[in-house]
């Protein structure tokens, strides 16, 4: 579920053309919505703010960050026009473009490459070696706004005439890293994550790589996007100074390397037809119905 946020401002009306008033002098309010990438709300916030501290730099506004804990909710707070910017997964953002008309205008780069991977991972005793040795067993997905942890492995199933409500056993819904956390210890057999998500977990410790086994990698997926609600896309003056605040976060993290996350790298320009191959597979599985 979104968190209301009681005290967010009116949504921003902006406009290159339209003359500053005096009420427009003092600089307008930035939301900044971000996924749920860390354990919890106050690591991930921690994490995120020295970009969001940079971006109300570059922007010359100030910008709020908050954390919204499912894809679908930050796609619902999108689209709702309850958030301006958001950093959110792929199949958040065509939910939120397909609904609301959100608009992509950066994806983020991890190891330099703006792709990434869904993976299913069990653990070594499972006996689970592919897809097919997943009859009977327990799965966990992530929330359904998720990418990596629900559409595309749910579309793996499809492609290969699979139903995973029958095929499978008893089926679950929760985070990434709880995904990984109940995989590792058994008290699951399998579960959907992505290959980011799992080595940041080995990174920190949270996780063994010997704990769990990856048996199943999908083809490159377009990483993450930072989007803006619909009308704000429209001001190309400040979608202009966005992308040129987020390009410049390459360089700057030389400097400041805790910026982003460790091995994110930068971002790079990139706009709504990136995210086709998401929008496909919403398609191909019915999670999305063709306007």
């Amino acid at each position: 579920m979104i968190q209301k946020l009681a005290s967010l401002v009116a949504a921003l009306a902006f406009s290159a053309a339209a003359p500053l008033s005096a009420a427009q002098a003092q600089p307008a309010e930035v939301r900044f919505g971000v996924g749920l990438y860390q354990p919890d709300k106050e690591k991930n916030d921690a994490t995120y703010r020295p970009l969001a501290d940079h971006l109300s730099k570059k922007l010359g506004r100030p910008v709020r960050l908050y954390t919204v804990d499912t894809w679908e909710g930050l796609a619902r707070s999108l689209a709702a026009g309850e958030t301006d910017i958001a950093l959110m997964g792929p199949w958040g953002y065509v939910l939120a473009n397909h609904t609301a008309g959100a608009q992509a205008v950066a994806t983020i780069l991890y190891d330099g490459k703006p792709e990434y991977h869904a993976i299913m991972v069990t653990h070594p005793r499972s006996g689970i070696r592919s897809v097919a040795d997943l009859k009977g067993r327990t799965f966990a997905f992530g929330d359904k706004g998720s990418t990596s942890g629900y559409l595309i492995p749910v579309h793996h199933f499809q492609k290969n005439g699979l139903d995973p409500g029958t095929f499978l056993g008893r089926v679950l819904h929760t985070k990434h890293q709880a995904i990984e956390m109940q995989v590792t210890r058994g008290e699951i057999d399998a579960g959907a994550d992505y290959n980011r998500n799992r080595d940041a977990m080995i990174a920190e410790g949270l996780i063994r790589a010997e704990d769990s086994v990856v048996f199943w990698t999908s083809d490159p997926l377009p990483n993450d996007a930072v989007a803006v609600r619909a009308e704000l896309a429209k001001d190309r003056e400040f979608v202009a100074r966005l992308r040129a605040a987020l390009e410049s976060v390459g360089a700057e993290l030389a400097r400041n390397p805790g910026l982003l996350p460790p091995r994110y790298t930068g971002f790079v320009p990139r706009d709504n037809a990136f995210y086709r191959p998401i929008r496909d597979a919403g398609l191909a599985t019915g999670k999305l119905v063709e306007k």
